[in-house]
């Protein structure tokens, strides 16, 4: 199946990239001698991964004038993201985020109010990189910020997607220590049903909008984009457009750690879109690409190399469907019909 897709072209991801405390070894937090510093931040995962497909991708957000700001700022960049637009705020702190795990899982703290990008506002939308792009990412995280983000977020999605000289992609991404205000379904419905491309998992949208909310349900909720992109866990994605639907299952693998294989995936299956690719293909570069933030401890692992993606993306139904992923590449003989 093959269905709308956005022109070939820079992909712009806009959103807040935080420095990353956690303990390391991972114990909890009050309890930890040393923490490990890193960066965290959806927008620019889903940036660097774009980057690692060979998308020219840019990410556009504001950091401070600190050495934590210095820190995200290079880590994005290495990765062949465009950070030449990020700007730098004398007078706002980049955000912080320490994780505190525990037993019964990580509890994450922030340090994000009043950060630098909590200070983006709608008129990011009239400078390079936006006015050349071919495609906007955003996600809900950023409308959560600030009054002046969520104005940034409305604004992209003004008016109808064929108006817009760009088409926008939308990851729901809901965090609710974010939303105290009880706002979140409302405005994040408003927000993704005027996207083009939607994500959004199962077991997030019935948090959000109603326990026992089905596939169906879901499109009824947000009839406005394009595609929309289902993720059910580890078990498969489907991708719900004007053409049809259409589900790949996930990969099996081994996972250290689930954080950014949303963000992983997003970056994958746009990428499969924007080289042109069917549904089936870009779901399936989504997975592929998700397996790698899933087999590590950051948000940011390293993709196959080029022939491994190529095999999987061959694969019959049946053969992908076998297929477990693990440390050592695939075999070096796949079927016949997988060629």
């Amino acid at each position: 199946m093959t269905a709308w897709r956005p022109v070939a072209g820079r992909v712009v991801c806009v959103g807040e990239t935080m420095a990353a405390l956690s303990p390391d070894p991972p114990r909890p937090l009050a309890d930890a001698d040393r923490l490990r510093l890193s960066v965290a931040g959806a927008e620019s995962n889903v940036a660097m991964y774009l980057a690692d497909h060979g998308i020219p991708v840019s990410w556009l957000s504001a950091l401070g004038a600190d050495p934590l700001g210095d820190k995200v700022r290079a880590a994005v960049a290495a990765a062949g993201v465009d950070v030449t637009h990020v700007r730098t705020d004398p007078d706002r702190p980049t955000g912080l985020l320490v994780k505190d795990p525990g037993p019964t899982g990580t509890r994450v703290r922030y340090y994000r109010s009043g950060s630098a990008a909590s200070a983006l506002g709608p008129g990011l939308l009239d400078r390079e990189p936006v006015r050349g792009a071919a495609l906007l990412h955003f996600t809900g995280i950023t409308p959560a910020l600030s009054p002046s983000c969520r104005d940034l977020v409305t604004r992209a999605l003004a008016g109808p997607g064929a108006a817009r000289p760009y088409a926008v992609s939308f990851d729901v991404n809901h965090r609710a220590a974010l939303w105290p205000d009880g706002t979140a379904p409302d405005v994040l419905r408003t927000l993704a049903d005027r996207a083009d491309i939607v994500f959004v998992g199962l077991d997030e949208a019935q948090d959000i909008w109603g326990a026992g909310l089905t596939l169906p349900d879901l499109r009824r909720l947000l009839p406005g984009p394009r595609i929309l992109v289902v993720k059910d866990g580890a078990r498969a994605a489907t991708a719900v457009s004007r053409s049809g639907t259409c589900t790949v299952p996930a990969l099996r693998t081994g996972v250290v750690e689930a954080v950014g294989a949303g963000d992983a995936f997003a970056a994958g299956f746009l990428a499969g879109l924007l080289r042109g690719g069917s549904t089936t293909y870009a779901l399936r570069l989504g997975h592929i690409t998700a397996v790698s933030a899933l087999k590590v401890t950051g948000d940011h692992g390293p993709l196959p190399d080029g022939e491994h993606i190529e095999r999987l993306l061959g694969l019959t139904p049946q053969d992908w469907e076998r297929y477990e992923d693990s440390a050592a590449p695939p075999p070096s003989r796949l079927p016949d019909t997988a060629r």
